[in-house]
């Protein structure tokens, strides 16, 4: 049986990437809703098997310049608090974490580029196994002090909180495990250039860098989604 996925966008460079095929193998279609669109968070956030909240340049915490932050939120609440199965990229974890009351704010440091990951024993115990000494692509400002219930499943070098989860149904990723980095990457450079300006980045080397890493990094998305959803409840 077919199974339905709704993947909230903020900017469309930043897409489901190299989960969406993996989506479809799952037997999964998926519907963007984009940010400005109508019926963005308008129906209702039980009815989809799989809700994808992905990524975004802004802080949950700007909810009075960008108002809609304040209606996503509460989508992505009724929508956890129910224990349905949700995955949060970057601005989408950080979603996940404030609807549930924790506290989002920045890091005081720009973490952009490459690195591997320090799994905890959950997280070693967890999907994101297949990440141990994998080098990911993390692109954020903002870290985030972890919901009640939520289990830490990995940190970085520079930042404590990279990854967390809430039972099987609901995973948070402060990383970027979709981007396309081989083949789709000259639009998050174009996307971000002022940030990447900002923050001193080397973008010529960011891309190659970028184009190395992308088939491991395919390889191991593709793994850790594959068992995230292998562990999902089948909606009753």
């Amino acid at each position: 049986m077919e199974k339905t996925a709704l993947v909230l966008r903020h900017v469309h460079f930043e897409d489901l990437g190299s989960f969406a095929q993996l989506l479809k193998d799952a037997g999964y279609r998926f519907v963007y809703s984009d940010v400005g669109d109508l019926d963005f968070c308008k129906g209702d956030p039980l009815e989809p098997d799989l809700l994808v909240v992905l990524g975004g340049p802004i802080g949950v915490y700007e909810h009075s310049a960008y108002p809609f932050i304040t209606v996503e939120r509460e989508f992505i609440r009724t929508r956890v608090v129910a224990d349905r199965p949700t995955i949060g990229i970057c601005l989408g974890a950080q979603l996940i974490v404030s609807a549930l009351g924790a506290t989002v704010f920045p890091s005081g440091s720009k973490e952009i580029g490459f690195s591997s990951l320090r799994l905890t024993d959950a997280g070693r115990a967890s999907p994101l196994r297949h990440l141990e000494g994998v080098a990911v692509l993390h692109w954020h400002g903002d870290t985030y002090s972890l919901p009640l219930g939520a289990t830490n499943l990995a940190s970085s070098s520079l930042i404590e909180q990279q990854a967390f989860a809430i039972g099987p149904a609901i995973l948070g990723l402060q990383f970027h495990l979709e981007a396309e980095t081989e083949k789709a990457f000259d639009r998050w450079l174009v996307g971000h250039a002022f940030e990447l300006a900002s923050a001193g980045i080397d973008i010529s080397a960011l891309r190659c860098e970028a184009r190395e890493r992308g088939p491991l990094l395919r390889e191991v998305a593709t793994l850790v989604l594959r068992d995230w959803l292998a562990q999902l409840r089948v909606k009753p």
